[in-house]
């Protein structure tokens, strides 16, 4: 396995071309949520799940706690690429908007379950724990001041199945799992393959955005512009190249292998520019450039990107008792994401390198490793698994079609800015056995075991150029050596980390837990769990587990349970430091991040970081009169105290004094600011119809209501009394709205899988409720309405081998509505950036796509 500091190769355009065929558009009935998708010869099979509990072999329908299952066919029938978004169209309860011209998260962009922050889940993969991205989301999007599990790291094709825990689960599993699990089970074939070539694009016209016909001036000398009908976009293109084969290994073993390559160009939904972007001449009139200067200067939307992943998979009997197991995964991603464009009359541009202005990028160069190996097996009567566990991430930053403007005419315009990596390695020992208890209906099981994690987080600073001051003032201009003024510090977009930034830390932690489950009556099914853990930084905590399941009969069931919680502040919240381009009410602004114990940090009362506690409850029933129908319905409340967020972007005189030499004139922290409280109900739904002549349907329903409110905000401290703030709280209304409203309040997930001989027809239908997208003036608050996204993909048998698929996602071309249409006061980003980041279902419109598989 190479070092963290190996670099893959870079990934090149492939030449391979696939006709999309746009055929077959059905009218029939419901879509979308796959809590089971089975094939019929499936059908009668209890599935069993790896979370939710530690007793070997319990299923779906006898666990206590609600756990959703999406098995291989609902992933094959997306017409999905990333693992994300694929989530977010089979869960009710996913959240993954699709935010632009947010530096970082472009690149790795974050998730929620249940309307938490995207680190509020735990992710496993194969039950063990997956390391988190070395990316600290900052800007104005969902998720904000968090850094999460890159699920799109793993390929779509290496997945079995993914388990879904919607329940608080820190007292099974550790850190992180308040709003519960997903646990990526990984492909374990011995023979057999498939082969899949997938190409598609966006076929849209954007909703309410006119397209611009011509440029002109008006009786006073202003510019003038004749738009036309809505703006035409065929771009998005995406070529994804998969394969999987299964080896055998000996008589007892397999060798899973799955591989993936995605080449995905950029797409754009920004509007023109109106603004005039050369200085006037002398006599005060319009540079004639005006009139011809391209007006589409901004990149709003999915940048491009080129992905590659190879994970292995395998497993092999030692002797009758003994089975080692190894997992190993390595993927690259190279990407690109724009900012804001400097017109050329900027004070931070330089007319003698971009006389016509500029649109600088940043691009990430993204490598993540991991490794997880291990034997389980039995020892008398106990079950045990020891394993360990490495996974790294690294980013490196460019900055690409910039300059530093204090380094005038002779500036260069590419940098290196950095790199952040993370790192961490596990030692887990899991032991379990059956107890007989005379008092009980049967066994009871017993589980314990030992976990050691070592965390590290680095910043390696970029070359000196990328963040240095130099002598020339704005615009490039000779200024005063001593005095200034000075020209922008840093490349534009994306300032270096600077030698005061880099570092490295590392924490480390053990811990250990309990777990006892068993019937203690024929029809009452109890499980107790308690979990202790120190960590090296902020201490010890404690938590415990309770749940209940009573079948009141062969059908019906309750079930509930309680639970305490927590999350470690991440290394990331502790010790990331950085300064870069934030948009703040329709302005871009230089904000510095810095670090909560750091003195910038403490001159405005930074308290430092401690652990999130939470408490968990929720109540449900399930009924499942047959293998043709279940039905789940839950109930939960969360409430998180001490939770960990961003502060506001302080601002002001005193401010800018403070940050003087920095390049910074913003600044922010994180502390433990606010207590909130999560509830809602969970519906799910699955029924088979079965037919003598004409194949089966499958049906899915699923409906998530959910409620985020701030319940407590930490008091403001004495530092921000005083003149030279512009605000007099760490914690902004307005971020306390993007938790209460950022996501949606609701969610209905409907589908239809129908098997007919050789034939296989999704369609889904998804209602993505009311969210907001707040702002601190409240004639820019955004309130985006619910709306209704259709997706259907089409499959058919061409031999015993060989299948082509067609399909849309987004059938009908769905938009949010347009900004300009939804606040009041329209400024020129509004019209810009024409549809909002908080989207929960992104604004690039429909995609069509043909995929070719060969399974053998």
């Amino acid at each position: 396995m190479k070092s963290m500091d190996d670099r893959l190769p870079k990934l090149t355009y492939s030449t391979l071309a696939i006709s999309v065929i746009c055929g077959t558009l059905l009218t029939a009935s419901t879509y979308t949520y796959a809590q089971q998708n089975d094939n019929d010869n499936q059908a009668d099979i209890e599935k069993i799940s790896v979370v939710g509990s530690r007793r070997i072999g319990r299923t779906v329908n006898e666990s206590p706690v609600p756990i959703d299952i999406i098995d291989q066919d609902a992933i094959r029938s997306t017409g999905l690429t990333e693992t994300n978004m694929i989530l977010n169209t089979l869960l009710p309860s996913f959240n993954f908007p699709q935010p632009s011209v947010t530096d970082g998260t472009d690149h790795v962009r974050p998730a929620q379950l249940r309307g938490l922050a995207p680190d509020h889940t735990l992710v496993l993969v194969n039950g063990k724990r997956r390391h988190t991205s070395a990316l600290l989301n900052l800007n104005g999007s969902s998720g904000r001041g968090s850094s999460a599990v890159d699920l799109n790291a793993i390929p779509a094709n290496a997945i079995k199945r993914i388990e879904v825990l919607r329940d608080g689960a820190a007292a099974q599993y550790g850190s992180d799992a308040i709003a519960g699990v997903i646990n990526i089970v990984l492909i374990d074939n011995d023979q057999g393959g498939k082969f899949s070539a997938t190409y598609g694009g966006n076929l849209t016209q954007m909703d309410g955005v006119p397209n611009l016909e011509k440029v002109t001036t008006d009786n006073n000398g202003d510019l003038a512009f004749t738009t036309g009908e809505d703006r035409k976009r065929t771009d998005g293109q995406t070529l994804t190249l998969r394969g999987n084969v299964g080896f055998s290994w000996a008589d007892d073993g397999f060798i899973a292998v799955a591989g993936e390559y995605r080449d995905r160009n950029a797409s754009n939904r920004a509007d023109f520019d109106p603004r005039e972007n050369y200085a006037r001449q002398g006599d005060g009139s319009l540079n004639p450039k005006e009139l011809t200067v391209n007006r589409y200067n901004h990149v709003f939307g999915n940048g491009e990107v080129q992905d590659m992943a190879l994970f292995i998979n395998a497993g092999k009997f030692l002797n009758n008792n003994t089975e080692f197991y190894l997992t190993a995964g390595i993927s690259s991603r190279d990407s690109t994401g724009s900012g804001f464009y400097r017109r050329a009359q900027d004070s931070r541009n330089v007319l003698a390198i971009y006389p016509d202005g500029f649109l600088p990028a940043i691009t990430t160069d993204i490598t993540d490793q991991s490794v997880i190996t291990g034997v389980k097996g039995g020892a008398g009567e106990w079950n045990y698994d020891l394993s360990f566990n490495y996974g790294a991430n690294k980013l490196n930053y460019g900055v690409v079609n910039t300059l530093n403007t204090s380094l005038g005419p002779s500036s260069q315009t590419e940098f290196d800015a950095g790199d952040l990596k993370y790192a961490q390695y596990l030692v887990n020992l899991d032991a379990s056995r059956l107890v007989p208890v005379s008092a009980f209906a049967n066994d009871m099981n017993l589980a314990t075991g030992f976990e050691f994690r070592q965390e590290n987080y680095q910043i390696s600073a970029g070359e000196e150029n990328s963040y240095l001051r130099g002598t020339f003032g704005p615009g490039g201009t000779i200024t005063d050596l001593v005095n200034g003024p000075f020209g922008a510090a840093g490349a534009q977009v994306f300032p270096g980390f600077t030698p005061e930034s880099a570092g490295s830390n590392d924490r480390d932690n053990w811990s250990a837990y309990i777990d006892l489950e068993a019937d203690v009556m024929e029809k009452w099914n109890m499980a107790i769990a308690a979990r202790f853990e120190n960590y090296s930084d902020f201490g010890s905590t404690l938590n415990w587990k309770w749940s209940n399941r009573i079948s009141v009969t062969d059908d019906f069931a309750l079930r509930g349970s309680v639970s305490t919680g927590f999350r470690a502040p991440s290394l990331q919240q502790q010790y990331f430091t950085s300064i870069s381009t934030v948009f703040v009410d329709g302005e871009p602004t230089e904000t510095g991040t810095f670090s909560p114990s750091s003195d910038e940090a403490k001159a405005l009362g930074s308290p430092g970081l401690d652990a999130e506690k939470s408490n968990n409850y929720s109540i449900g029933m399930t009924y499942f009169p047959n293998a043709d129908f279940n039905l789940t319905l839950d109930f939960y409340r969360i409430d998180i105290d001490d939770r960990i967020v961003l502060s506001n972007n302080l601002s002001g005189d005193a401010i800018e004094t403070l940050l003087d030499g920095t390049g910074a004139t913003r600044a922010r922290f994180f502390l433990n600011a606010i207590n909130s409280r999560t509830q809602g109900i969970d519906l799910i739904a699955s029924y088979t119809l079965r037919t003598n002549d004409y194949g089966s349907v499958l049906f899915n329903a699923g409906l998530n209501i959910n409620d985020n409110e701030v319940t407590d905000i930490l008091p403001p401290p004495e530092e921000l009394q005083g003149a030279g703030y512009d605000q007099n709280n760490l914690f902004s209304d307005v971020e306390l709205r993007r938790f209460e409203v950022g996501s949606p309040k609701n969610k209905l997930n409907l589908s239809a899988n129908w098997n007919y001989d050789i034939y296989q027809i999704t369609l889904r239908t998804t209602r993505y409720g009311e969210t907001q997208d707040p702002s601190s003036i409240e004639a820019r608050n955004e309130v985006i309405p619910a709306q209704w996204l259709t997706d259907l993909d089409v499959k058919f048998m061409i031999t015993d081998n060989f299948d082509f698929t067609v399909g849309a996602n987004n059938l009908f071309d769905v938009y949010p509505k347009p900004t300009r249409e939804l606040v009041e006061d329209v400024t020129t980003f509004s019209n810009i950036f024409p549809y909002s980041g908080f989207s929960p279902y992104g604004f690039t419109g429909r995609y069509v796509y043909g995929k070719l598989s060969y399974s053998f």
